[in-house]
């Protein structure tokens, strides 16, 4: 691929992927695509309408009543075998494309490029593994259950991980025989329609998968209001979500949600502290902390505290800061005003010690949205600093007396999306995955190596449905129950 990461593209960026064509939006206009590593508008994306969106639920709807719908599931799962194949052998470009659109490091790009194949892997192996169940029931009667797709679905997916989310909802909702209709984010499309010619070339048939660039308040907000849309996925902020959840609820439509978290590792006093270290820093900032489970609440045993502490500081003052293709620890923010967002909390928290930053590289161009990561000791556990989602790289260190504090601390806010206990005390590691309010309760570890096969989602403000792992189909699809009389 040249300097100008969009001269050699083996597919259009201003176009929507509409009944297996790429055609220009109906709205006649576009968006800028810009480069958060320089600040630079580098080309241009669809700015798709509610008249893209229905022209996109409508081929899905073709998709649904024609090939796609008539496939069998073994069928379904060799198609995204094969979408798989190809994602993998473009996968340095696509983590190109990936780090240029959204900012964060060329290696963890290639890390979201290699999970998206690995989606599709493992879902082209579930397609045909759904089954319903026969239910005793009276004499006379055969009673069995079968698993069918919603139909028609809306994907709206952030800006933060684009191919990884591509992954675990589109890639779901494939496996299970439904039609697809995607909006990514505004602020980074590329490998969302790179993703789209990438299913083409690997035989998808036209419109089992649309994908509508645009504005949410605009194509967004056509897809989750659109009265034939059967079912909505949908991940970002809590604002929108509930945008998202009220517009669906005039159609009564099942809406899965991930929200965000704050979410908290809890380090006690017997843990092995170098073995956490690492977990510890890169869970917060990683993607610059755009991460919804982003690790930032550091709970930690008063004994242990300031120990763990200089440690932190140490690594932290390690960081380095740089242009995403440079690949240093720390890419830039995805945008000015993403960067704006999380200076005002830092202004928040203007009176909170800092034990640590990490360092600007020297090279960062001026234009870039570069903010240093940021280690906040000793911050109060009601301070807004360790109550709302900063999504930016702030990490706050919280101490805490005993077990019973450190649980009523990790729950003391709205979201429940991912937590880790770091102890070798084996009933302490039970007693907390039971109380800890989260979707995914991590012991001596944290992420699980992105886990595809582990089902991931929150309670509270973090959201409600369950994503990847078998879970994933099951929210795809519906249960009918059959009811047969022989005498």
């Amino acid at each position: 691929m040249s300097d100008n990461i969009l001269k050699d593209l083996w597919f259009p960026t201003d176009r929507c992927f509409v009944a297996g064509h790429w055609q220009a939006p109906l709205t006649g206009q576009s968006l800028p695509i810009e480069n958060p590593s320089t600040g630079e508008e580098i080309g241009t994306i669809a700015r798709g309408g509610p008249g893209d969106i229905d022209a996109a639920v409508s081929a899905a709807e073709s998709a649904r009543d024609g090939a796609w719908g008539h496939a069998t599931a073994a069928e379904r799962g060799r198609v995204l075998a094969r979408i798989g194949q190809f994602v993998r052998g473009r996968a340095d470009e696509l983590a190109a494309l990936e780090a240029t659109d959204v900012g964060k490091p060329l290696s963890q790009a290639k890390a979201d490029a290699l999970a998206l194949a690995r989606y599709m892997e493992f879902y082209a192996g579930a397609a045909d593994k759904v089954m319903g169940q026969t239910i005793p029931y009276l004499d006379g009667y055969t009673v069995y259950t079968l698993r069918e797709p919603h139909g028609v679905t809306g994907h709206i997916i952030p800006w933060n991980y684009p191919m990884q989310i591509i992954g675990r909802s589109v890639g779901a909702a494939l496996a299970m025989g439904n039609a697809c209709v995607l909006k990514p984010a505004e602020e980074a499309c590329l490998t969302a329609l790179a993703f789209a010619k990438l299913a083409e070339e690997a035989g998808l048939p036209p419109g089992a998968l649309n994908v509508v660039p645009g504005l949410g308040e605009e194509a967004g907000a056509a897809l989750t209001a659109h009265p034939r849309v059967n079912h909505i996925s949908f991940t970002g902020s809590l604002a929108v979500g509930r945008l998202v959840q009220a517009a669906a609820a005039q159609n009564v439509v099942p809406v899965t949600l991930e929200l965000g978290g704050k979410s908290p590792q809890i380090v006690f006093a017997d843990a092995d502290l170098d073995a956490a270290l690492p977990f510890l820093v890169n869970a917060g900032i990683q993607n610059a902390g755009q991460t919804c489970s982003a690790a930032s609440r550091i709970l930690v045993e008063r004994p242990v505290y300031d120990r763990l502490t200089a440690m932190m500081a140490s690594r932290y003052r390690a960081l380095t800061v740089g242009p995403a293709m440079d690949d240093a620890h720390v890419g830039p923010l995805i945008s000015a005003r993403q960067k704006a967002i999380v200076e005002s909390y830092l202004a928040d928290g203007a009176d909170l010690e800092t034990a640590a930053e990490g360092t600007i590289l020297g090279n960062a161009p001026a234009g870039g949205h570069y903010l240093a990561p940021r280690l906040l000791a000793g911050v109060p556990a009601a301070h807004k600093l360790a109550q709302e989602e900063i999504f930016g790289p702030v990490q706050a260190l919280i101490p805490f007396e005993d077990e019973d504090e450190a649980a009523a601390i990790a729950n003391g806010t709205g979201y429940g999306l991912v937590a880790a206990v770091w102890s070798r005390e084996g009933a302490r590691q039970m007693r907390l995955a039971k109380r800890l309010r989260a979707g995914q309760v991590f012991i001596n570890n944290y992420g699980a190596g992105g886990g595809v096969e582990l089902p991931f989602g929150g309670t509270g403000l973090s959201g409600h449905g369950r994503e990847k792992g078998f879970e994933a189909l099951y929210g795809f699809s519906t249960v009918k129950t059959v009811a047969a009389r022989h005498g």
